[in-house]
């Protein structure tokens, strides 16, 4: 079988400060074009990946055989990628890919939740988990026990999207790097505040009415906002090296952002303005000497995909190569 799954864009975390007794909150959107993963049984366990997502799967089929017994044999086969430590979510999808394709290859019935709480998934956030399972664009109830509840989803209009920017710049940290930060972190409760207020009365209703340009301006002022939780171990709002580019996308785009620790940062735009935008960021980027990729980010609203193969002809086509 293949299992198909986004991106995310992380749009912040609410309240590190844990003010109301939840811990975090967090909020983002699906995107398209995150990883196929190949998953098949086989005599021993092969893995087709490079660098960290060994390690990730490894990791992962370990913890399945612990917790339900379901064998370590299997050839997994990571066939498209979401480059690791940039901001895109991208080892809670592979972890989730992985854990849900065994799941199904050995009949257990369990869900994405289960998975990704057996797996040490949604310590500091749900946006991962609940793209994940719906798409769409995310907002989770904050870290309490275990899994953060989903408290509200909604569908990203499709004629929307985002013009990504991924610099070559120093990658966001990994999560061992994360650790002492997320653990030592306090937050403000009057940010938490004032973000949960733009959220409420700014954001969700803009995205019900559909108003791009509302949405455009909450999501900006939210991503300062939360850059205020964070500005003592990223050396301000945002982080220094890309704010160069934020401050170009913003005056561009309906609004702009970094997702989670970066260098990944985003503006908000109607579909159709892409290529006309593009060529303008690429001629900026030139001129600050930064090196980089500028991508269409179309919405997924539809969340991980499994896609069955013929097992039985794959396992054929194997003994008669062998």
């Amino acid at each position: 079988m293949i299992i198909r799954t986004p991106r995310r864009l992380h749009l912040g975390l609410i309240d590190p400060s844990a003010s109301l007794g939840r811990r975090f909150g967090s909020l983002g959107v699906g995107i398209e074009g995150g990883y196929e993963v190949k998953i098949i049984e086989s005599e021993k366990l092969e893995i087709m990946a490079e660098g960290e997502n060994v390690e990730t799967i490894e990791k992962v089929v370990k913890r399945m055989n612990l917790k339900y017994n379901t064998g370590v044999n299997f050839l997994i086969d990571v066939r498209k990628g979401i480059p690791r430590h940039v901001g895109l979510g991208s080892t809670t999808q592979l972890t989730l890919a992985t854990a849900l394709g065994i799941a199904k290859l050995r009949n257990i019935d369990v869900s994405v939740e289960e998975l990704a709480a057996s797996l040490g998934r949604g310590k500091n956030s749900g946006t991962g988990i609940y793209t994940f399972k719906y798409g769409g664009f995310v907002l989770d109830g904050g870290v309490k026990r275990g899994v953060p509840p989903l408290i509200v989803r909604k569908e990203f209009p499709e004629d929307w999207a985002f013009l990504l920017v991924i610099p070559e710049l120093k990658p966001g940290p990994n999560e061992e790097e994360e650790k002492p930060v997320m653990s030592e972190i306090v937050g403000r409760a009057d940010v938490a505040m004032e973000i949960s207020h733009r959220i409420l009365l700014g954001l969700l209703p803009a995205l019900e009415e559909r108003d791009i340009k509302s949405f455009g301006e909450h999501m900006s002022a939210i991503q300062r906002l939360v850059g205020k939780h964070f500005e003592a171990y990223q050396g301000g709002e945002f982080r220094e090296d890309i704010k160069t580019i934020l401050e170009f996308l913003c005056e561009k785009t309906y609004g702009c952002g970094q997702s989670s620790w970066g260098p990944t940062v985003y503006g908000l735009i109607r579909k159709g303005e892409f290529q006309s935008l593009s060529v303008e960021v690429i001629d900026f980027l030139k001129e600050q000497g930064i090196g980089g990729t500028i991508e269409l980010a179309l919405p997924n609203n539809r969340g991980a995909e499994i896609i069955g193969e013929n097992i039985f002809l794959e396992r054929l086509i194997k003994s008669v190569g062998g």
